[in-house]
């Protein structure tokens, strides 16, 4: 690519979502869009795109984050049309913040590692917050800035991975498995006693101390679900296999039937992973 073709897709796709939010000869769906009705496609975007990574799937992957950027100029537009923002002031300001969070690429600092750099980033980020705050009239939380929008589990691992910084935290693993027997416990307990508010919330305590185990093994526990999804998925699906063979559906077995299944599509996934 010639220098002088770098930015021409993107201001061509600027053009055409201009064109789809033209007031007069636009898309009639388009322009009934707002910023509370894209915020949702905005999420299931960014989730196909880590689902098209993790398949490994590069053309999937080039789909899913041109889909995704298309939620980016979509915000652009709306925004110039409330004479708010636009696609340029959007790229500077989070180029401004790239270069002030990398001083040892754009300036004279110099890091030793990776993880030097990590501590500096969220060095940098807490500055940031605490700036905020404090030109807001406020003062900082610890917790501050973690969006309440944020998928549960990501919002839990962000909630305990900013505690943590100030010294809340397991000292090791260890403690955090009898943390999980303990919730699990009082789950049965609130199960037993037929309450269910009570259950519901030792389940939530028993999901956000499995959260907190897998961060202190450093498993991203979104991922390490979405792997269990997909093995579940899988074997299951075998399962189903194995009973349409015989003209038949789960529904027409037992559960030790279906048990004996589940343990032979484990046994294949393990010899055909």
């Amino acid at each position: 690519m010639k220098d002088n073709d770098l930015g021409r897709g993107i201001d061509r796709l600027v053009e055409v979502m201009a064109r789809l939010r033209h007031p007069q000869d636009g898309c009639p769906w388009d322009l009934e869009q707002t910023f509370a009705t894209i915020a949702p496609y905005t999420i299931e975007e960014a989730y196909e795109v880590a689902d098209a990574i993790e398949r490994n799937d590069m053309p999937a992957v080039r789909e899913e984050v041109g889909d995704l950027l298309l939620q980016v100029v979509y915000y652009a537009q709306m925004g110039r049309e409330r004479g708010l923002f636009d696609f340029d002031a959007i790229a500077n300001t989070i180029a401004d913040k790239m270069i002030a969070r990398h001083p040892h690429v754009f300036g004279d600092e110099s890091v030793a590692s990776a993880a030097d750099m990590n501590r500096r980033w969220e060095a940098q980020k807490e500055a940031e917050r605490m700036h905020k705050a404090g030109s807001q009239g406020g003062v900082a939380g610890t917790l501050d800035g973690i969006a309440p929008s944020l998928p549960a589990m990501t919002r839990a691992l962000k909630l305990q991975r900013r505690a943590a910084r100030v010294g809340f935290d397991w000292p090791s693993a260890v403690p955090v498995f009898e943390k999980i027997e303990e919730e699990t416990a009082e789950a049965r307990q609130a199960l037993a006693s037929g309450d269910d508010d009570s259950l519901r919330e030792e389940v939530g305590d028993l999901l956000f101390s499995v959260v907190n185990l897998a961060r202190k093994v450093d498993v991203d526990p979104e991922q390490a679900l979405r792997a269990a999804n997909r093995k579940f998925e899988t074997r299951f699906r075998r399962m189903e296999d194995a009973l349409a063979a015989q003209d038949r559906s789960p529904a027409d077995a037992d559960l030790d039937e279906l048990d004996g299944l589940w343990n032979a599509a484990k046994i294949h996934g393990a010899k055909n992973p």
